[in-house]
């Protein structure tokens, strides 16, 4: 697969040294790993794994769900639909780095014949149309200029009637965040829009907006309380670069309003 020319932070190439090291740090028997083992590393988005289950648990998942983690990162969403809700999960992220540590984690706690893990741009979805019934998108469109594409590849991969399920951060009204994020390291990299306009372009490529959930004081409150816990040897830390100044960023914007945090659920309509 030739490379793909969109600027994003995320590719160190050893996210799974870091991680291995911290498991081992921790204590952690990786020949015995257990999914509340990597619980703290691998949901990579504001709150964590709080919001990756209070948006599992608006979609109504089966285990029949045919279900797509659009940039999925090192594949934490997944796995924990694939161990709660028990249905088959296809995960597709940018970074071959992210890719190979997903696999990685998904062998170590036994869900890997439940995820089917790819490299592709979530522009450009590597499936059929009608393929998913629901797709989880949490924090990737910030990343994306063309929000009107990234939807419609969303909308052509989703059943007539299927979900797309999004956590997400969107442009504030108090100016403009400190920098870097945990998405940019620079203004130039990251493609914010304001809640309404993220909407407005869902809404475009054939969906009906069910839920628009503004979580910003949640999500402060949230994000200073994990700051201000006592640190641990298993976290985000431990693969991505200065995160402890990128999540005091992004907790100061969320608290300034200079960034908001918006839980949306759409339904595909045409």
């Amino acid at each position: 697969m030739k490379d793909i020319s969109i600027d994003i932070p995320y590719a160190t190439g050893i996210s799974r040294l870091g991680i291995e090291r911290a498991l081992i740090a921790a204590g952690r028997d990786l020949g015995r790993l257990r999914l509340e083992d990597i619980a703290l590393v691998e949901d990579f988005h504001t709150m964590g794994r709080i919001a990756t289950y209070q948006l599992v648990e608006l979609t109504g998942l089966t285990q029949r769900s045919r279900v797509l983690d659009a940039g999925s990162g090192i594949g934490g969403t997944a796995r924990f639909i694939a161990d709660r809700c028990g249905c088959p999960v296809t995960t597709v992220d940018l970074t071959t780095d992210y890719c190979d540590t997903a696999e990685w984690l998904n062998e170590l706690v036994g869900l890997r014949d439940r995820i089917a893990v790819h490299r592709a741009d979530v522009t450009a979805l590597p499936f059929a149309d009608d393929s998913f019934d629901v797709t989880f998108s949490q924090h990737v469109q910030m990343n994306v200029a063309d929000k009107d594409l990234l939807y419609r590849e969303a909308r052509r991969v989703l059943v007539a009637g299927g979900l797309l399920a999004i956590w997400d951060i969107t442009a504030g009204s108090g100016g403009d965040p400190g920098y870097p994020l945990p998405w940019a390291e620079r203004p130039e990299q990251s493609h914010l829009v304001t809640s309404n306009a993220l909407c407005g372009a869902i809404e475009t490529a054939g969906f009906v907006i069910e839920q628009c959930n503004d979580r910003t004081e949640q999500a402060a409150a949230t994000m200073r309380a994990i700051l201000d816990s006592p640190p641990d040897p298993i976290g985000l830390h431990a693969f991505v670069p200065n995160f402890a100044e990128k999540a005091e960023n992004l907790t100061r914007g969320l608290a300034d309003g200079s960034l908001r945090a918006v839980q949306v659920i759409a339904r595909a309509v045409r």
